[in-house]
């Protein structure tokens, strides 16, 4: 029931580490995956690394998109129904972290851009991909929130605003879709080994390996995740061993919220 053959599973954020991961986990499992991300470049070596890893380059396809932007939104939709037979499966994961700043000190213009990009993205991706699915009477989809969706995290407004918007949008797109056979849900990564988490690994401690080490040492399970954790949890929401499951956000993340508050 997670078997992917024959289908088309688009990802956004698809040069990135979580992205990546999901392309590979979906592309062993047979489907066609299109990598959607705004850097050119970084799509082309992302593009040529899940082709090795899945043993089929053919099978994975590249369209640069500005995810904030409704026209580039519409063009990548438009080709994966064009050229790839619909779209069967959406992973809606573009995002950036924007700054490490309390409320009173936060650069309203980053603010702007992380709203931008994780929330007018994912409602962007939700607008231009459902009328498809809709239209055939099935396929899933999944929202990429974080565990700043469910608890406030100091220094975070931004990032943490937009990812609990995310699982309101998450959610409300369950209930515009009442008997329509489209599934959307959404996962709460925590602390995984991703450029985003070494960036404010960075930021935070001065230090990339020292913050790494720190991040990681804070989470129940004592380490930091891998990408491809998070990826098979995408890959069983997206599949139809998932068929029951919708407006749910799954956690990934250690056990980090089950003790966030209490010593963990």
């Amino acid at each position: 029931m997670t078997d992917f053959t024959g289908r088309t599973a688009v990802i956004t954020g698809g040069a990135g580490g979580i992205g990546g991961a999901t392309a590979i986990v979906l592309g062993k499992r047979g489907a066609r995956v299109l990598l959607v991300d705004r850097d050119a470049g970084a799509l082309e070596t992302a593009a040529r690394r899940i082709g090795e890893a899945i043993g089929d380059p053919g099978r994975v396809h590249v369209f640069a998109a500005d995810v904030t932007d409704e026209e580039q939104v519409k063009a990548y939709v438009s080709y994966a129904e064009r050229e790839l037979g619909g779209i069967n499966a959406f992973y809606n994961n573009a995002g950036i972290e924007g700054a490490v700043a309390t409320i009173t000190e936060y650069p309203t213009e980053v603010f702007d851009q992380v709203m931008a990009v994780n929330v007018r993205g994912v409602f962007l991706g939700l607008k231009h991909v459902l009328p498809g699915m809709i239209a055939r009477g099935s396929g899933s989809i999944v929202n990429t929130g974080s565990i700043a969706a469910a608890v406030g995290l100091s220094g975070s407004a931004a990032y943490g605003a937009a990812k609990h918007a995310v699982i309101g949008l998450t959610k409300m797109a369950v209930a515009d879709l009442k008997d329509s056979g489209v599934r959307v849900n959404a996962v709460l990564p925590g602390m995984i080994d991703t450029r985003m988490l070494r960036a404010l690994a960075t930021e935070i401690f001065g230090d990339e390996e020292v913050g790494m080490q720190g991040l990681g040492a804070s989470v129940p399970i004592g380490r930091v995740g891998s990408p491809f954790e998070v990826a098979e949890v995408v890959a069983f929401l997206l599949s139809d061993a998932a068929s029951y499951v919708t407006g749910a956000g799954y956690n990934v993340e250690g056990g980090t919220l089950a003790t966030l508050y209490n010593g963990g």
